[in-house]
């Protein structure tokens, strides 16, 4: 936040007592304060000094009244908040200044403290709008990649990939069952590369009709066919510049697999219906829940287009291979859920057992929603065993019947083993981190430790 002893204010106001009123009162504060008796002399001090605040009149008696000012230093100092003072307020004033990107309108007679007020609130709002841009700026790729959770090694390999391959141009293939998060992979080779500040585009090539699917991706020119009213630029056009994401691409058609063998090769597109070559910088990254290597075999995919997009694999292992990543994705589906309702969760330890024990057919998109269910469903905050799907609680890996599921349950002693080392995990072993959270001290933490034979 800006503190009082940095903050520049200019005031606007061709009456000089309330000019030295405001001055007296701003710099009482500890703000730095410079006054103007006309719009025409604030503009010409805009031009040589910044300011956080301007508190300007609306009636200056000069050409250039208190909008103008205001429109002036959204022009020339953008960042800057503007208060508005006025003894003749309407509605229609209020509505044109607020719309033309005043901070808030105060009427005369005012009290000093409303100002006040009013420029701690302006402060702190251009502090949070320069705040969230320079995170938007600086953390952009990593709200992409904050969805990937998990610290397997699988996971940690992927995350190796990404790292190394962000950078390149080349074609990356993804694979993986289903729900594993492919598409999220693929952003987050996006946004962790130089093509970040352009677009990104995802098609599922499984939902669209061959027909569809054709003139969204290279678009059509006017009475190609029925129903083409107009010329229509293809996704590969929009995307010129930035990443085209392609889902499902074992479900396209021969046809358009030959139109996209000449979209990798050539890095080039015609519409539909013309015979124009168009140009284009696409970097591609396909994406399969089938095997592409038998999809050829079989005579279905393209051997020249599958080696095209596989310059680059990455694998996605299914959850039922990464298990020791479900705690942490139950952690943040949860913390995801709290900021939406505004309400905090947790699961008791018999539920996460279950989770721990599901196949996850779906995998992390069938995890996500079997834990939004729970949610939506709960009351206490506490997620329990009744509040998960049937199918979670009816269901071990091993396949057993519901009543093996609880003979085979872990004691006591081994979920608190194992939300012991979790804790350690996601602390980086920090000990008086782990013993804070788990609200116990640092003697408990290390006796814990030394019983269940864990490093201390």
């Amino acid at each position: 936040m800006e503190t009082l002893n940095n903050a520049s204010i200019l005031v606007v106001d061709d009456d000089a007592e309330t000019r030295d009123l405001l001055r007296e009162v701003l710099g009482d504060e500890g703000y730095h304060v410079v006054t103007s008796g006309s719009g025409e002399e604030a503009l010409e001090i805009g031009g040589q000094e910044y300011f956080d605040i301007i508190i300007s009149d609306m009636r200056l008696g000069t050409r250039l009244n208190g909008l103008d000012v205001l429109r002036a230093y959204k022009s020339i100092q953008p960042e800057s908040e503007v208060i508005l003072i006025t003894a003749f307020g309407s509605m229609e004033t209020a509505i044109e200044a607020v719309k033309a990107g005043a901070f808030d309108y105060i009427s005369k007679p005012f009290k000093i403290d409303e100002v006040l007020l009013q420029v701690r609130r302006a402060l702190e709002n251009r502090e949070l709008v320069r705040e969230n841009r320079n995170l938007r700026q600086q953390l952009g790729t990593q709200v992409q990649l904050s969805s990937l959770v998990g610290r397997s090694p699988a996971m940690l390999e992927i995350y190796k990939k990404i790292a190394m391959v962000s950078d390149s141009r080349a074609t990356v293939l993804i694979h993986g069952e289903s729900g594993t998060g492919k598409e999220l992979v693929a952003r987050a080779v996006h946004y962790n590369g130089p093509r970040a500040g352009r677009r990104f585009f995802a098609v599922n090539c499984g939902a669209l009709t061959e027909t569809l699917l054709e003139t969204e991706l290279f678009g059509h020119v006017r009475g190609s066919f029925t129903g083409a009213i107009e010329n229509k630029r293809g996704i590969f056009e929009e995307a010129s510049g930035g990443t085209v994401f392609l889902d499902e691409v074992s479900e396209m058609s021969p046809a358009l697999q030959v139109k996209l063998l000449r979209t990798v090769e050539d890095q080039e597109v015609r519409r539909v219906g013309s015979n124009q070559v168009i140009s284009i910088d696409v970097r591609i990254i396909a994406a399969s829940n089938r095997n592409l290597a038998e999809r050829v075999a079989e005579g279905k995919f393209r051997e020249d287009l599958y080696y095209r997009l596989r310059v680059i694999e990455i694998e996605i292992p299914p959850l039922r291979e990464r298990t020791e990543d479900i705690p942490l994705l139950v952690e943040h589906f949860l913390k995801k859920f709290e900021q939406e309702r505004g309400q905090a969760f947790s699961v008791s330890p018999q539920a996460l057992s279950l989770l721990l024990r599901f196949n996850w057919p779906g995998n992390v998109r069938e995890l996500e929603n079997a834990l939004e269910s729970a949610a939506a469903l709960n009351r206490s905050g506490v997620i329990k065993p009744e509040d998960l799907p049937p199918k979670v609680r009816a269901e071990s890996r091993s396949g057993g019947r519901p009543e093996d599921l609880y003979n085979d349950l872990p004691t006591l002693d081994e979920l608190e083993k194992r939300y012991l080392a979790h804790v350690l995990q996601v602390t980086g072993d920090n000990k008086a981190r782990a013993a804070g959270i788990m609200k116990i001290d640092r003697k408990t933490l290390y006796r814990m430790l030394a019983r269940f034979g864990l490093p201390i």
